[in-house]
């Protein structure tokens, strides 16, 4: 069943897929704030947060949730990043009391959009999460038990598939792995700095760039919605131009929906410094066939409020 994206109540998704990693030891408090963006310290067992992983120069090495849980933490990220994020993380530990386990197979993740949490015994994980916009709940369950609990949460939620999450993530101007957020990007630039960073914690690898740019307020694209205003389809991959007759490029489009909710075809994409003010108009076109083009208009986030 595919709900009305504009929907904030009663929604369900399944997360199951994401690459999970538990990380134990007496250390993981201190290891974990010297790898990411955000405090490790607010994720608890009642409240999840987000975080960027960096390499040195500030750009993304991942994306992921944080929880904590008894005598560990619990990381969960995009599927694409079961291999990477791992040996990213393990190549940090020097004399560090720090255990990190690959869980992906041994538990799964649904994510409630709901004022209140689902009612599940007292034996399933539950926790606030925002990975959307609004009230969120994700539910940790045993992957043996994956099945039940879908059943019984699809009694009370509408589900929304992969197909219905992708433009409900685009809605709401989320970035997502292997989308928006590449080892290229620099999380501010995908507006993450509201999310997934904070300025007061200690030192975290990356964290140089990050400081500079906050300092300075100037960095070098931004991560923008995108309206045709023509009607026509936007494809992830086009490149965006100025509009003016030498087409010089400015960006490109990073992901593309039909919005039922909105009647338009929408989409996101990164946008150069002087161009990507709200209001701004674009031209999107195709590098192998620049026949095939689009008139867009940067709108702000998120499409659907």
């Amino acid at each position: 069943m595919t709900p009305p994206l504009h929907a904030r109540e009663g929604v369900l998704f399944d997360f199951s897929a994401c690459a999970k990693l538990r990380i134990r030891g007496n250390d993981r408090l201190r290891f974990l704030n010297g790898q990411i963006t955000n405090d490790a310290r607010k994720a608890t067992e009642s409240t999840a947060l987000e975080a960027c992983v960096l390499s040195a120069k500030g750009r993304m090495n991942a994306y992921i949730s944080l929880c904590a849980a008894p005598n560990c933490f619990l990381v969960d990220a995009d599927p694409e990043l079961r291999e990477s994020l791992q040996p990213r993380l393990e190549r940090y530990i020097i004399a560090d009391d720090v255990q990190i386990e690959d869980v992906t197979d041994r538990l799964s993740i649904f994510h409630v959009l709901n004022s209140s949490p689902p009612a599940l015994p007292t034996e399933f994980k539950i926790i606030s999460a925002n990975r959307f916009a609004g009230f969120g709940w994700d539910i940790w369950v045993e992957a043996k038990q994956r099945d039940r609990i879908f059943r019984q949460l699809s009694e009370e939620f509408d589900f929304c598939d992969v197909d219905c999450a992708e433009v409900f993530r685009i809605e709401q101007g989320i970035p997502r792995w292997g989308r928006e957020l590449t080892a290229e990007i620099i999380p501010i630039e995908a507006n993450l700095e509201g999310r997934a960073i904070d300025y007061e914690k200690g030192c975290y690898i990356g964290q140089e760039v990050i400081s500079r740019i906050k300092m300075s307020g100037q960095i070098n694209k931004r991560l923008c919605g995108l309206v045709s205003v023509n009607d026509s389809p936007l494809i992830p991959g086009m490149r965006l131009a100025s509009g003016t007759e030498e087409r010089k490029e400015i960006g490109w489009v990073t992901s593309a929906a039909h919005s039922q909710s909105l009647g338009k075809e929408i989409g996101l994409g990164y946008v150069k410094r002087g161009f990507n003010s709200t209001g701004s108009r674009l031209e999107a076109f195709i590098l192998e066939d620049p026949m095939v083009t689009a008139r867009l208009e940067i709108v702000d986030l998120p499409f659907v409020r």
